[in-house]
């Protein structure tokens, strides 16, 4: 992914910035320091690649296409989450709280892999790692095609995750490859297709799964992936000749290690009993192994997220509220899906068919790409500070919706929209949030860091539904009572009002010397891939 100088390693003829220390060789000497990858989730205005300084290549005519078609693989690996759960279960006959790992899974390893990807791919070796990826990912799609039981099909949905990191790795080629208003619109377009190709890939893999059963859905995956490497490898262009840069295997594996466990523990405390020592032992080394892992980072000196960059109240308000919306956000997202699929038997649900619960999804992802543009007019009515509050105050009214207001399927529609809208809002905000708060330098650093923490985020709200719901269930009863989806979305409203209060006791600030200037919000995540909604 694009690779920027850091604050001590300015552009050769350029005066070093303000305050920026030296590095240990003294003045204009690059310290050794490494930083996060800068184009992992957000793409941010100003932000100038090392290679900006050369002639851009001439692109290869076919590249957009290609780089466009990258992006609708990421919507077709996360198209093949949420509404196939119960169809997994049956297909497995596992309890819905089993095959629900087949969506946790793609979004913890798309927690890790990101950040990885995004440095492996910071360099001459991107076009290799592109490939290298779609191939995985074609792995992964064939493992969880195959009828050979639940467990392969959670490791290849594993395998799949590793994907998640592909949308990143075409906006970084689209800006070093193409020059220009090309560049520009060809960025714009790779966040568009990632929103509207997964409210389109609900459906999609929804009717697939449907009549051709759900390992055809995932045949269909195996089939865009296949596709997408040999366009890359006819069409994608050779990697700028930048060195790269050291990889943090460590904190990958501490972190991998972190979330797995805590996760499990999680997951699974309703079934092995929050006591047991299986649940406890997972969840002491979740916490010794967070804690290492954050202290590592704070040391290495090639960190895989730089912790450095959420000092500072702001800072750590925008980072926070990427791990509370993120859990929100899929509180609703992978319970909404089994709700609509429940039998009427139940009183509540709806006996739905899989298509039916993908196109559930469909409002949610178009508000909240609408709500992405819209947070910019928001933004100039009611100011800055507001935008953040009013998006959390609005996807917790749209969670309350959905917990509540549901005797008809129309309302389910509509709560969807309104938590979309309530999403996008808040991640169009959390860019200008991070511009605003660290220096221009360290802004692509401080977005990996945020998409790393939306991803976690995801992963502990998909896992803590199926906990919840797993307890609502009567002991021999086949699904979970109609105040088990209340209590999902009591939880997701209370983590929004945290995240209201959290963001509108910010103070009033401008951008301290040496920042990048505040743009708009909406403006600098433009060009910004919208979270996988798996």
């Amino acid at each position: 992914m694009c690779s920027l100088r850091s604050a001590a390693d300015p552009v050769p003829g350029t005066a070093r910035p303000h305050g920026v220390p030296a590095g240990p060789g003294g003045p204009g000497q690059p310290r050794p320091r490494g930083r996060g990858h800068p184009c992992t989730g957000v793409s941010v205005v100003g932000v100038r690649p090392v290679d900006a300084q050369s002639p851009t290549p001439a692109a290869r005519p076919a590249l957009v296409p290609v780089l466009i078609y990258l992006a609708m693989v990421v919507a077709v690996i996360s198209s093949l989450g949420a509404p196939l759960v119960p169809a997994i279960a049956e297909a497995n006959d596992v309890s819905i709280t089993s095959a629900q790992w087949s969506l946790t899974v793609t979004l913890v390893v798309g927690a890790v892999a990101t950040p990885v990807i995004g440095r492996l791919g910071d360099g001459r070796h991107r076009r290799t790692v592109v490939l290298v990826v779609l191939a995985v990912v074609l792995a992964g799609s064939v493992l969880s095609a195959l009828p050979l039981g639940l467990g392969w099909l959670i490791a290849g949905r594993g395998l799949q995750g590793v994907g998640l990191g592909l949308t990143p790795l075409a906006i970084a080629t689209a800006r070093t490859a193409l020059a220009g208003e090309r560049s520009r619109s060809t960025v714009a377009a790779l966040s568009v297709t990632v929103a509207a190709g997964v409210g389109l890939g609900y459906p999609l893999t929804g009717a697939i799964a449907e009549f051709g059963g759900v390992h055809a859905a995932f045949w269909f995956g195996a089939a865009a992936s296949a596709v997408a490497i040999v366009a890359a490898a006819v069409v994608y262009p050779p990697s700028p000749d930048v060195p790269p840069r050291r990889l943090d295997v460590a904190g990958a594996l501490l972190l991998a290690v972190a979330l797995s466990s805590g996760l499990l523990a999680l997951g699974e405390a309703e079934r092995w009993g929050w006591t047991s020592p299986a649940v406890l032992g997972l969840a002491a080394l979740a916490v010794v192994t967070l804690l290492g892992w954050g202290a590592w980072q704070l040391r290495t000196d090639t960190p895989l997220v730089d912790l450095r960059l959420a000092r500072g109240r702001t800072a750590a308000t925008a980072h926070g509220a990427a791990l509370l919306v993120g859990m929100a956000n899929y509180l609703l997202l992978s319970s909404v899906p089994r709700l609509v699929q429940e039998p009427e038997s139940t009183g509540y649900g709806f006996g739905a068919s899989i298509v039916v619960a993908g196109l559930v999804l469909v409002p949610f992802s178009v508000a909240s790409f609408l709500a992405s543009r819209l947070a910019r007019t928001l933004e100039r009515v009611a100011g800055r500070r507001l935008v953040l509050p009013a998006g959390a105050v609005v996807l917790g009214a749209g969670d309350l919706l959905a917990g509540f207001v549901r005797e008809d399927l129309w309302q389910l529609f509509l709560a969807m929209a309104v938590v979309g809208l309530g999403v996008g809002t808040v991640f169009a905000a959390l860019p200008g949030l991070i511009v605003a708060a660290v220096p221009a330098q360290e802004t692509g650093s401080a977005m990996s860091l945020n998409q790393v923490l939306r991803y976690i985020g995801f992963s502990i709200g998909t896992a803590l539904s199926a906990t919840v719901l797993e307890a609502a269930t009567p002991a021999g009863a086949g699904a979970p009572g109609s105040g088990g989806y209340s209590a999902v979305a009591v939880i997701a409203a209370v983590s929004c009002a945290a995240l209201a209060l959290l963001t509108a006791l910010l103070p009033g600030r401008t951008p301290a010397a040496g920042t990048a200037p505040a743009q708009d919000s909406a403006t600098a995540a433009a060009g910004a891939p919208h979270a996988p909604r798996a």
